[in-house]
């Protein structure tokens, strides 16, 4: 695999929407809800009720193993991903920064390529900084070949490979279980 920092072609996200295939109702009403946010200057702005936000499933496709990732606000086993950084706008390479800031994996590639796997609109609890928002979550499959060399980014936040199956039970979020069921597909 290529070393990445930034992913080759990498489309915008008006794009990007435009050549998602929705699987099901659900991602069929979430797409539809977002679209229109996609050409609005604040689409990735944290502050806004609705916003954006890019991440990943990484996987080790010749074990056919998923990385996953506790996350403390949301008290879930799940993908890495997040924020934009400011001045940030490309999906992919959005989540391919957090991959790398997340994991310490530094070989991160679209797997089996660039495209959007899943669209999933999430709320997301109110903090002690922030009031209940929801992520319009832009989820793609990310490979690695060192699947040794992951490091969790702080003792908090431990991650954990698994199979399929394995990562199904370890989660609680039924929009995190697509993502997997259609990883899995792939890897087959």
């Amino acid at each position: 695999m290529v070393t990445t920092g930034t992913a080759p072609h990498s489309p915008d996200l008006a794009r990007l929407l435009d050549d998602h295939r929705p699987q099901g109702p659900a991602e069929t009403a979430d797409l539809a809800r977002v679209r229109t946010r996609a050409d609005a200057p604040d689409a990735w702005d944290r502050s806004t009720p609705l916003h954006f936000t890019g991440s990943a499933l990484i996987v080790h496709p010749p074990t056919r193993r998923v990385l996953l990732r506790w996350h403390v606000r949301q008290q879930a086993w799940l993908q890495v991903g997040g924020h934009g950084d400011p001045g940030e706008s490309l999906p992919l390479d959005i989540a391919l920064r957090e991959g790398l800031e997340e994991t310490g994996l530094t070989d991160l590639t679209p797997w089996p390529d660039a495209a959007l796997v899943h669209l999933a609109v999430v709320p997301v609890p109110a903090s002690p900084v922030e009031p209940a928002h929801e992520h319009a979550d832009l989820r793609f499959l990310l490979a690695t070949d060192t699947p040794d060399d992951a490091r969790p980014e702080n003792p908090a936040s431990p991650l954990e490979w698994l199979s399929i199956e394995e990562a199904k039970q370890r989660t609680t979020e039924e929009n995190f279980r697509e993502t997997l069921d259609r990883a899995a597909r792939l890897l087959a």
